[in-house]
């Protein structure tokens, strides 16, 4: 079997020493088989662990090998669509307990890092930055709803006040928020599956899970071996595949690129003088971010379908350019690719397949802070206390309209529309 290795990435070159999982060989028992060692996989596995249960994670290639070892790496609250949006969609009694639950996944992320002594380079502090006076009084909207959910420490600046944590002429405003923050996604998911294993759960890297067999004991089936569990979680996010057609149906994997320039030396704090985080206002929003040895991490754009590209530096370099004139010419190191899963609501999509198969997917962009949150929830239901898992689960959900065929592009003409929203500054 050829081994799957982790995409080129700066993360690749820079993240933890870890051992050569073995895959999985003949036939093994748990309480629970986890499909997927990426971050909801993992602290599903963590919290499972921690209640004494037996958990075997199987992993098609390396551990954080998709969205969780390629993502930006930005700590941002909530959900792709916020509370207000939620609760005007399906009513306050379905937003309520998620507003409860929106601030939870960071608490997750930082408990891990304390906890487990995990070196991703963890910093604290985030932005918005809204790009026209629209999305400038969307920032007030934006701070008094996290306030009113009891979230404190936001603060708006613009002006000279704003050029001093970020220095780019294009913004109007920046809604900064002190728990926001960044990290080394790789390096996070390497040391949480490391806290997995001491707690006593197994993870089998390239471990492809071909199907799973429904019963009282569902058997899940690799290759070249077998775990029978009690139960089992589905965390394939954007790589399912083919594992479970009814799952994919309701979403639709999409493409995002990253860049990273060479160190930048002094110049790195000038661009970022406190070193926050910063992602835009705009639907198809950049985000960018220093790393712990001086470089811009930019991001941005999105490809529905998740076809991969080739020249990601030549979509890249431009918008970091446009919001940082001063760094032409400099190098770029590393531009890589990832997938992450939209649903047609922009909300994840949580449930049981049945009795004993649990599943969780399609964070929409906003998987960091999700994945971290939705592992306890998850762990707490196959644990008998389903309460928040309802929550999600009871969150409705769509095919896309023309199914597999017409969805990417039918889908790319509406972003494209609010995209000419967004440059218009409606």
């Amino acid at each position: 079997m050829d081994r799957i290795h982790h995409a080129p990435s700066y993360y690749a070159a820079t993240g933890l020493d870890q051992p050569e999982r073995r895959p999985l060989q003949g036939s093994s028992t748990a309480d629970v088989c986890i499909i997927g060692a990426g971050y909801t996989g993992l602290n599903a596995g963590i919290a499972l662990a921690r209640r004494g249960y037996r958990v075997i994670v199987l992993e098609a290639a390396r551990v954080g090998w998709g969205a969780s070892g390629r993502n930006g790496g930005q700590i941002v609250h909530s959900y792709s669509r916020d509370i207000d949006t939620i609760a005007a969609r399906h009513g306050e009694a379905v937003a309520a307990p998620l507003g409860a639950m929106a601030f939870e996944g960071a608490k997750v992320l930082r408990c891990n890092v304390q906890d487990f002594g995990i070196a991703c380079h963890l910093q604290d502090g985030g932005i918005f930055a809204a790009l026209t006076d629209k999305q400038a009084r969307q920032l007030e909207h934006h701070k008094a709803l996290w306030e009113s959910l009891g979230h404190p420490g936001l603060d708006i600046v613009s002006g000279s006040d704003a050029r001093q944590l970020v220095d780019s002429a294009r913004y109007k405003a920046l809604l900064v928020d002190p728990t926001g923050g960044h990290f080394h996604p790789l390096r996070l998911a390497q040391g949480e599956a490391a806290a997995l294993e001491s707690l006593g759960g197994l993870i089998h890297e390239q471990s492809r899970v071909l199907r799973i067999e429904r019963g009282a004991q569902p058997v899940v089936h690799t290759e070249a071996g077998r775990v029978q569990a009690r139960f089992v979680l589905v965390a394939c996010n954007a790589y399912i595949g083919d594992l479970e057609p009814a799952l994919l149906g309701r979403t639709m994997p999409c493409g995002t690129q990253v860049i990273a320039t060479e160190p930048l030396g002094e110049r790195a704090l000038d661009l970022l003088p406190q070193k926050h985080c910063v992602e835009d206002c705009n639907y198809l929003l950049d985000y960018f971010r220093l790393s712990a040895d001086g470089r811009l991490l930019y991001g941005g754009g999105v490809i529905y379908g998740a076809r991969e590209i080739e020249k990601i530096t030549e979509v890249i370099r431009p918008k970091l350019l446009k919001t940082f004139p001063q760094l032409q010419g400099v190098r770029i190191d590393y531009a890589w690719t990832g997938n992450f899963q939209l649903t047609l609501s922009r909300l994840p999509d949580v449930g049981r397949l049945s009795d004993n198969i649990y599943y969780s997917q399609g964070c929409s962009g906003h998987g960091v802070t999700f994945t971290h949150l939705i592992g306890t929830v998850l762990a707490e239901a196959i644990d008998g206390q389903a309460t928040r898992f309802d929550a999600f689960a009871r969150l409705p959900h769509l095919p896309f309209p023309g199914g597999r065929m017409l969805r990417v592009p039918l889908t790319a003409l509406a972003a494209w529309y609010y995209q000419l929203r967004d440059s218009l500054g409606f």
